[in-house]
């Protein structure tokens, strides 16, 4: 097993095979930062392109995402141990009064699989919430919505970083199905996110 057929395996959506390529990839003294790049966030980058290019939909893109996920939580201690940086720390939630999750935790998985560290803060998320995220080392927050009767709670939250004066220290990531570039821009986000895969490009942008 080498990191070419793990990279396939994601891609396929077969995550036992992913566990064990990983497992096999380690005790072959294949370095844990190589693994990641080569094999999980190459694939992940792969499975996006193939979203965007209408190859794969979203049901594909979870499976693939699942089997990442599978091999991650494999490989994160021996990240960790080797001291291997993440790309960037982003908390992600579903916006208060709202309990839709399904984008959420797809942008979020796809985030990880960009070698992003996320705090997933749920669903029906206060802006106290996304705050003290923001105060504990989160340099993006993703909001998202799937109810427009919700989506003013996301202006709330920006207000709240603006009192607090941390608005200037954190990106916001805007998302859902009812929102859109001109809604993103009214409330002041930093970026609007149509889709999962666009959502780990926006982040890696405003990281850099």
């Amino acid at each position: 097993m080498d990191i070419l057929d793990i990279y396939q395996n994601v891609i396929n959506g077969q995550a036992s095979e992913v566990e064990a390529g990983v497992k096999a990839a380690l005790d072959a003294g294949i370095l844990p930062g190589e693994i990641l790049s080569k094999a999980l966030i190459a694939s992940m980058e792969e499975v996006g392109r193939c979203f965007e290019s209408g190859d794969f939909y979203v049901p594909e893109m979870l499976v693939s995402a699942r089997a990442m996920q599978s091999g991650l939580k494999i490989l994160k201690p021996y990240l960790v141990e080797a001291g291997v940086k993440t790309a960037g720390k982003v908390a992600i939630g579903t916006v208060r009064g709202d309990m839709h999750d399904i984008g959420k935790n797809l942008v979020g998985m796809m985030l990880e699989g960009a070698g992003f560290e996320v705090i997933d803060l749920g669903v029906d998320v206060p802006p106290e919430a996304f705050l003290k995220a923001a105060q504990n080392g989160a340099q993006i927050i993703c909001i998202s919505a799937l109810l427009t009767t919700t989506m003013a709670g996301m202006q709330t939250t920006i207000e709240a970083l603006k009192t607090a004066n941390i608005r200037e220290k954190v990106k916001v990531m805007v998302g859902g199905a009812p929102l859109t570039q001109e809604f993103a821009n009214r409330i002041g986000a930093d970026a609007y996110a149509p889709d999962a895969s666009s959502a780990t490009r926006m982040a890696q942008q405003l990281i850099a």
